[in-house]
């Protein structure tokens, strides 16, 4: 029997396991599980892998970053992006890959346009991997956080900047469940039926900032089919 699963912490919200029993029972797959590793820290990270077989496994937030430390290769986009979701077992040796943002990319890229340009709020692994999305997609974007100072802040944010940026990305858990009433604190009357807006929370699949952003007439995405990518592409990678 191989063993998968998912790491972060907490692991309450999660789709993945229940996306894989179907992907399993779909594709007859009876040798395979997935299972949530609810981890409040990564120390024992290589400890567990080794008691339970591990065979690869996803990792969230907050983990996406410092899982680093446990890796023993790394490949090149992950090292590019700084972020690291998905993990594969060889020997005992965990090699990281980042599937996020391919996940991403193909997700949105046929909705958009040469000259588009991003809002993207939130500056944590998950940022990262959009933020490299759109960089292969040449698409500009600028950084929007409430805690990092080196870029611009919510409380800096303008009717301008909104109607300048077609692309509205948030990457943050806020809307996640069961804080379905947060939602990114921006100047929502500046979006117009020409705005994309993506969220990639998907527990709900329509978050607070989503359901803002459909009444103003701007199209939007969930993290649900960025979700199931990504799953796709990481047990590409496990069965490689």
């Amino acid at each position: 029997m191989r063993k998968f699963g998912l790491i972060g912490y907490p692991l309450g919200h999660s789709f993945s396991p229940s996306y894989f029993a179907k992907k399993f029972e779909k594709l007859g797959i009876d040798d395979c599980t997935y299972s949530s590793f609810e981890l409040e820290e990564l120390g024992n990270l290589k400890e567990l892998i080794r008691q339970e077989n591990i065979s690869g496994l996803n990792v969230t937030i907050p983990y996406k970053q410092e899982v680093f430390k446990c890796l023993d290769w790394i490949e090149y986009n992950a090292v590019h992006i700084g972020a690291v979701n998905t993990i594969k077992v060889i020997d005992g040796k965990l090699l990281g890959y980042n599937t996020d943002y391919l996940g991403f990319l193909n997700s949105i890229a046929a909705h958009l346009n040469l000259n588009d340009k991003a809002l993207v709020f939130g500056t944590g692994g998950s940022s990262k991997a959009i933020v490299y999305a759109l960089q292969q997609l040449n698409i500009e974007n600028t950084l929007v956080s409430s805690s990092n100072t080196k870029v611009l802040n919510y409380n800096q944010l303008k009717n301008k900047d909104v109607e300048d940026h077609r692309l509205l990305i948030n990457t943050t858990p806020l809307g996640m469940y069961p804080k379905t009433e947060d939602c990114v604190d921006i100047p929502y009357e500046a979006i117009s039926q020409n705005h994309i807006c993506y969220d990639l929370v998907y527990n709900p699949q329509e978050t607070k900032f989503l359901q803002l952003a459909q009444a103003l007439g701007a199209s939007t995405f969930s993290g649900k089919k960025m979700l199931e990518n990504q799953a796709d592409l990481s047990w590409n990678i496990w069965n490689a």
